[in-house]
């Protein structure tokens, strides 16, 4: 009896690393988030990911933000509009674009205005293929409106604050 109790701990023990090896798996490069001006109650996210194995970014949320949701441009008619998805496919191995005019993390009912400069902490949902879903955790800069993205700090100086 205690053998079998033993091995059942071992297991759940290597299953519980298993998933937190797991859990810190999608890669995500410069993450940024547009900086808003006072009246504004809504911005977008960006960033590339890149997943090991065959996954989909499903849910995110921030302290900031009252809701997050993920957003694709796409062509209706002769019309670009945004739409909100339930979830964007990261193939194993090929990094995923969120960037404005394309997928993007969309950050609504906004608690305050976001500055240039600042960091805003988001958490991203993802699951893979059996279903699983983890959180991880990254922290986006908040690019001044009429700054570069990609370029960090390479941009206008110190946005407007209100």
């Amino acid at each position: 009896m205690s053998r079998n109790l033993i091995r059942s701990a071992a297991a759940g023990a290597l299953l519980a690393l298993t998933a937190a090896a797991w859990a810190q798996t999608v890669k995500i490069d410069e993450p940024w988030v547009r900086g808003t001006v006072a009246q504004q109650k809504a911005t977008g996210a960006f960033m590339r990911l890149t997943a090991p194995e065959p996954m989909r970014l499903v849910a995110g949320e921030s302290p900031v933000a009252g809701v997050v949701e993920i957003h694709e441009m796409a062509m209706d008619g002769d019309v670009m509009r945004m739409r909100a998805i339930a979830g964007l496919a990261l193939p194993a191995g090929r990094p995923v674009e969120l960037k404005p005019g394309g997928y993007h993390v969309m950050l609504m009912d906004l608690k305050r205005p976001l500055a240039g400069g600042e960091t805003v902490p988001l958490t991203l949902v993802f699951e893979n293929a059996a279903g699983q879903r983890v959180r991880q955790e990254v922290q986006a800069k908040v690019m001044a409106l009429g700054a570069q993205p990609g370029a960090m700090g390479a941009g206008p100086q110190g946005g407007h604050r209100h």
